[in-house]
């Protein structure tokens, strides 16, 4: 047998599951897009999409729930200018095609004397980042409910004050079919796992939670004894210290924030704030301002959707662009934001392959995909035993930013006190209050150990969610203020 290339594998299947059964091929796509072009247009797309999820839950020892769904649509999308004319519909016909093509063209008023020709087909160029596979039939029902059976198992056994174990299993298969007016078709088949564990640990009547977990693009082999054992071993861990946890200090202190999920301050403080459509339109604490130093020294900040099996990685993004790894902040100069095609045509720059959805009932706009730091060159243990009064973060919780000021507030799930470089107790209750832009320039030390989260991430904005990875190393970071409940 024959292998086929994979970006012409990844096409043939979006085209056998989101064209052929609706009696549709290229040249019906070809029509909708002149339809779409008969009026002025900078740009315009097709965006199908077929998702079949299913989700597992245990709570009290049992699997109680389980979940199916599938959902198949197209998205139609006509730009002009800075306006932007949207329909969708769950009906993949012909019909629906040239009914949504006619109603998104009339952005323009505008309608050619002579209709425009749809561009020769060009198949987009991608990656090969994790394999097209449906990650639902890696295990059958029975292995997935002992899976998490296996999990409650294991939580039980590690401490007597674990009084209740919650797990989940969801799985994903994606299979997206990009068309665009310049003559581009593009598909990605996209896997995604994820595994959740939470335990709730009692003493002396208190309670405290402790969570864990990870996943991305793969199958559900990968949650094999040792891993699932991992993910354990960290809730229990994290709801055990935390019954442990005194009320935490505030003020204005030197914080050291963890490898790893506490680079979701960075995703959320500085990432943000980095992306196309706020800078074009000045409103982004970073607008204009490319070429200037907006950190320390030896702060390198990067998106890369190229990382291999990554939850935030993506062969082709929602416009058919391919993914790349893109230098935003390096050695503390902006070097540049995340782009869409449409925020990077307005800017006069090239898309870095960020323009992102939820699904074919949404808009695409420029969002992260894995946005990490570099490490330095500091023993994480030398960067804890530098402080002399304060933080020292290693898991958060939720968080908010305002884009505008960069002002952010996190709160810490995981945190220790730390007095003269000796960490002395667990603290419960720590917020981190601070500015982005500002936050960067207080980095004073950078650990070799940077590294990627687990595979958990999920980003909001505007209404809309998809996964991402967050991930830096140890840092270091002078006068923030924490608010606490000492």
């Amino acid at each position: 047998m024959i292998a086929r290339e994979p970006t012409i594998e990844r096409l043939a299947i979006a085209q056998r599951l989101l064209l052929t059964p609706f009696g549709l091929d290229e040249s019906h796509l070809a029509r909708a897009l002149n339809e779409i072009k008969a009026h002025q247009v900078d740009e315009a797309d097709l965006y199908f999409q077929y998702t079949r999820s299913e989700g597992w839950s245990l709570e009290e020892g049992i699997v109680k729930t389980g979940s199916f769904s599938i959902d198949q649509g197209v998205g139609v999308r006509a730009v002009s200018g800075e306006k932007t004319a949207f329909a969708y519909s769950d009906d993949i016909s012909e019909a629906s095609l040239l009914d949504a093509a006619r109603t998104v063209r009339t952005i323009s008023s505008a309608a050619l004397a002579k209709r425009t020709r749809i561009a020769s087909k060009k198949i987009a160029k991608s990656r090969s980042l994790y394999a097209g596979l449906d990650p639902i039939a890696t295990l059958d029902s029975t292995a997935k409910v002992a899976l998490l059976g296996k999990v409650e198992k294991l939580a039980r056994a590690k401490d007597p004050r674990v009084s209740q174990v919650m797990a989940g299993l969801a799985s994903e298969y994606d299979v997206v079919l990009v068309a665009r007016a310049d003559g581009t078709l593009a598909a990605d088949v996209r896997p995604l796992v994820r595994l959740s564990v939470t335990v709730i640990a009692e003493q002396k009547g208190r309670r405290e939670v402790g969570s864990a977990g990870g996943g991305g693009r793969f199958g559900l082999a990968y949650f094999d004894d040792a891993q699932i054992e991992k993910y354990v071993d960290e809730a229990v861990h994290a709801a055990l210290t935390n019954l442990d946890a005194r009320p935490a200090p505030a003020g204005e202190m030197t914080v050291v924030l963890g490898p790893g999920w506490p680079g979701i301050l960075l995703h959320e403080a500085i990432g943000h704030g980095l992306e196309g459509d706020f800078n074009r339109k000045g409103s982004s604490a970073f607008s204009g301002r490319v070429g200037q130093r907006v950190a320390a020294k030896g702060v390198t900040v990067l998106d890369d959707g190229t990382i291999a099996d990554r939850r935030g990685s993506l062969n082709v993004d929602d416009e058919g662009n391919t993914s790349q790894r893109t230098v935003l902040i390096e050695d503390g100069i902006l070097k540049g934001y995340i782009q869409d095609a449409m925020n990077a045509r307005l800017m006069g720059v090239a898309p870095t392959g960020n323009g992102r959805r939820e699904s074919y009932a949404h808009v695409p706009m420029p969002r992260m995909t894995n946005t990490y730091m570099l490490g330095g060159d500091k023993d994480p243990q030398e960067i804890v035993a530098s402080i002399k009064r304060g933080l020292y973060a290693t898991n958060f919780g939720g968080g908010q930013v305002d884009i505008t000021s960069g002002k952010f507030v996190f709160s810490a799930s995981e945190a220790y006190w730390v007095e003269n470089g000796k960490i002395l107790y667990p603290v419960k209750g720590a917020t981190i209050v601070g500015s982005g832009p500002e936050c960067l320039k207080k980095v004073s030390m950078i650990g070799n150990d940077m590294k990627l989260d687990s595979g958990v991430g999920t980003c909001g904005k505007d209404g809309q969610s998809v996964p991402v990875g967050v991930g830096q190393p140890t840092l270091r970071i002078d006068g923030l203020t924490v608010g606490g409940t000492a």
